[in-house]
């Protein structure tokens, strides 16, 4: 297995009685992009400030290369870029004015920061606006050059800290490009989200943090799998046929089955397994004479997920 680039052991912050992060482990290995997905107030920015060395831990550790990060002022932070939840950006500048303010943070200069700058640039797609004023860019356009300051000094890891955040879908899409072509390039990304979707599409693993602690962690399959019903079907249904839930409930790979008591019958049932379960309610449908004019079929994912660990939606928690 390939040695993490990053790699954070029980980490725990706490400001007064206030317990922000309570034993948070994870590690970023190259090629792999890692979610973290929580609610709001969960310790995502928190994680990624003590992750970036903007922040001490009072306890536990962080380790860059296998050696632990030494402060603020530890040469090893340079391998790591960091795209703030908060636009890290003079908006009075232009862009290309922004960029070369931080690559002089990182110590770049003359030729080598003027091919950075381009490549950045154009990356993000914003190699034609590199003249324009900050403040006339869109906030897609802000969050696309708040990553190309990021990635100037070539880092291999990457943490972004909820950076689709108030952006247009296209702005999104494309961001979510870069990253996986990031990805590609063998770059090592912590992502956090509390958008379920995003974390679904782009994560390689994924660890589910709620109130400072981690909840569970794994991959997409292994954290779908903590459901006792990874599927539902939604079942239109015409006639009066009489329909026993408990005799649906015993049928092969059904988790579970109610029947809605409105004008229109819908029988939902949860399944544990589609192909078994969905086979052997249909067919036990047709042998009792129901008729159905609409089936449709719904994964369980991760908000699912949450809510059986929580008890609570990841959207009002």
């Amino acid at each position: 297995m390939t040695a993490p680039l990053l790699e954070a052991r029980d980490l725990h912050k706490s400001y007064g009685d206030r317990v922000a992060v309570d034993g948070i482990s994870l590690a970023l290995s190259p090629g792999e992009i890692f979610g973290l997905l929580g609610p709001n107030g969960a310790g995502k920015t928190t994680t990624v400030s003590m992750l970036s060395g903007l922040l001490s831990p009072d306890r536990g550790e962080v380790l860059v290369d296998g050696r632990p990060l030494a402060g603020d002022s530890d040469p090893a932070k340079r391998r790591i870029g960091l795209v703030p939840q908060d636009l890290a950006l003079y908006e009075e500048l232009p862009a290309l004015d922004n960029l070369r303010f931080f690559g002089a943070l990182y110590g770049m200069n003359g030729a080598a920061l003027g091919r950075a700058m381009g490549e950045a640039l154009e990356f993000v797609g914003l190699a034609d606006r590199g003249k324009d004023l900050v403040k006339a860019y869109s906030g897609g356009m802000k969050r696309r050059l708040n990553l190309a300051a990021a990635l100037l000094h070539d880092p291999a890891v990457l943490l972004l800290d909820e950076p689709t955040v108030g952006v247009d879908p296209q702005s999104r899409n494309a961001i979510f490009d870069n990253l996986e072509e990031l990805r590609r390039r063998g770059k090592a990304l912590l992502y956090t989200t509390h958008y379920m979707e995003e974390a679904e599409r782009l994560c390689d693993r994924i660890s589910i943090v709620d109130a400072g602690r981690t909840i569970t962690a794994g991959t997409l399959h292994d954290l779908l799998r903590l459901l006792p019903a990874s599927n539902r079907l939604r079942i239109e249904l015409e006639g009066a046929a009489e329909l026993p839930l408990d005799e649906i409930r015993a049928l092969p790979g059904v988790a579970g089955a109610e029947l809605s008591s409105g004008a229109e019958r819908r029988l939902i049932v949860d399944l544990s397994d589609l192909a078994r379960g969905g086979a052997a309610v249909l067919a036990w449908l047709a042998a009792r004479g129901a008729e159905p004019v609409h089936v449709a079929s719904e994964r369980g994912n991760l908000e699912s997920v949450f809510l059986q660990m929580t008890g609570r939606s990841l959207r009002d928690a």
